[in-house]
């Protein structure tokens, strides 16, 4: 992607408001690099500069998803395949973790075994059909299932990612199949995010739809999200009239994790260990707190992610990389608002909100997990480059037009047209 954008005199930064905050990480992640895990690398027992390698790949490495979404969408035809195909991967893969529940609610696997602590601790012993470590012992009220992922907590970001998919396709699809196939994937993502036992995708799949739906302004659109969102609202009532057992258990778990680590108490808590685990202004070095790079050395397990970068690369890093953020989170919002077209604009909107919840979500650590840390990426040059559809569409249309061809002609030759065949 980077020849080609050199051969074709194309920016390979996209959007171009981001490379300046993109330089101002780079320095500093290059001074923490150089100043802290290079004397690490000679005076420890690790390999400090590969973990900082690492650390820099998970901070920044999938920025470069960017360009490569944004050059390889052609037209509408691109954007609407690559999307309903995101809705069919949710289906397929809510479907398989489906089958692993049940699985293991019949006794087809046997779920968690031992006694003692090994009764609380998600387990590759415990692997069942799909995914990997799973913790399923239900006489304790304890259940996290990890469907398709490694990890249970992958699975629950990847039903909050999900949400964002699924309801841009079932409210902004121009075909009405694709948008009943995005309510599916919708249904889907909330039944799994109950069965799986993971609480915080129980909690912030509803908040999403909720928030998606206002900030979209598709509940302002009630001949279309009426039907859509009393179906959903139904299907779910008779689930939940159905299972009120298993609604009821979560809702418990939540409640009892709520209880034992209030939320905020907890990223205030991970924020002032940081502060006394500093050494100086430029962090504990790059990759020090990124699970990834524990096959290098020693690293943190810091739970929540801005304390986490805070750890690593310090306050000035921290905020370089809020900047960067944030430049990112405008530049989609401008692109979602400049989209015309109703069905390009609801999609805009669904991936504008993604990156800006993600930008600066306080709890645990979504960017630096798959598959958000992908997602956020794909979402960004998604939102970014619907814009440029959109407008190529309007003028083509108005080249049709005698009366605005010359006029629309002149603005189409000052596009620089891309094409990959």
């Amino acid at each position: 992607m980077f020849q080609f954008c050199r051969r074709q005199g194309l920016p390979f930064i996209i959007p171009k408001s981001l490379k300046l905050a993109l330089t101002l990480v780079l320095v500093l992640t290059g001074m923490t690099l150089l100043f802290v895990n290079v004397p690490q690398q000679f005076s420890g027992g690790d390999q400090a500069v590969l973990i900082g390698v690492l650390g820099l790949k998970t901070l920044i490495g999938y920025l470069f998803v960017i360009p490569c979404v944004y050059y390889l969408l052609r037209n509408r035809e691109d954007l609407y395949f690559i999307l309903r195909l995101q809705v069919v991967l949710i289906l397929v893969a809510c479907s398989l973790g489906l089958v692993q529940y049940f699985m293991l609610k019949t006794g087809i696997c046997a779920g968690t075994t031992g006694t003692g602590a090994a009764l609380f601790k998600a387990s590759l012993k415990a692997r069942c059909f799909v995914g990997g470590s799973l913790l399923y012992t239900p006489s304790q009220g304890q259940i996290r299932l990890p469907g398709t992922f490694v990890a249970p907590w992958q699975w629950g970001w990847f039903l909050i990612s999900a949400a964002f998919f699924s309801f841009g396709t079932a409210f902004s699809d121009r075909s009405a199949l694709w948008r009943t196939v995005g309510l599916i994937s919708m249904v889907a993502v909330f039944i799994m995010a109950v069965l799986s036992g993971q609480r915080i995708a129980l909690l912030l799949v509803p908040i999403t739809v909720v928030v998606l739906a206002f900030l979209t302004g598709q509940v302002a659109n009630l001949k279309r999200f009426m039907p859509v969102g009393i179906l959903l609202a139904v299907i779910l009532t008779f689930l939940a009239i159905r299972n009120p057992d298993v609604v009821q258990a979560r809702l418990d778990s939540f409640e009892s994790r709520w209880n034992a680590s209030p939320p905020h108490l907890f990223i205030r808590n991970q924020f002032l260990w940081a502060m006394k685990e500093q050494e100086g202004i430029l962090g504990r070095g790059v990759g020090r707190a990124t699970n990834a790079a524990r096959i290098f050395g020693e690293v943190e397990l810091v739970e929540t992610y801005h304390p986490k970068v805070f750890f690593e690369i310090g306050w000035p890093g921290l905020l370089s990389v809020l900047i960067l953020y944030t430049v990112l989170t405008v530049a989609t919002f401008r692109a979602y608002r400049s989209t015309k077209d109703k069905n390009l604009r609801g999609y805009a909107a669904s991936m504008w909100v993604f990156v800006l919840f993600i930008s600066y979500f306080p709890y645990y650590y979504p960017l630096d997990v798959d598959p958000v840390n992908v997602y956020y990426w794909l979402a960004a040059g998604i939102a970014l480059k619907i814009p440029e559809i959109d407008q190529r569409e309007r003028l083509q249309q108005s080249l049709k037009d005698p009366t605005q061809s010359s006029k629309a002609a002149k603005k189409l030759k000052s596009k620089k047209m891309v094409d990959f065949t």
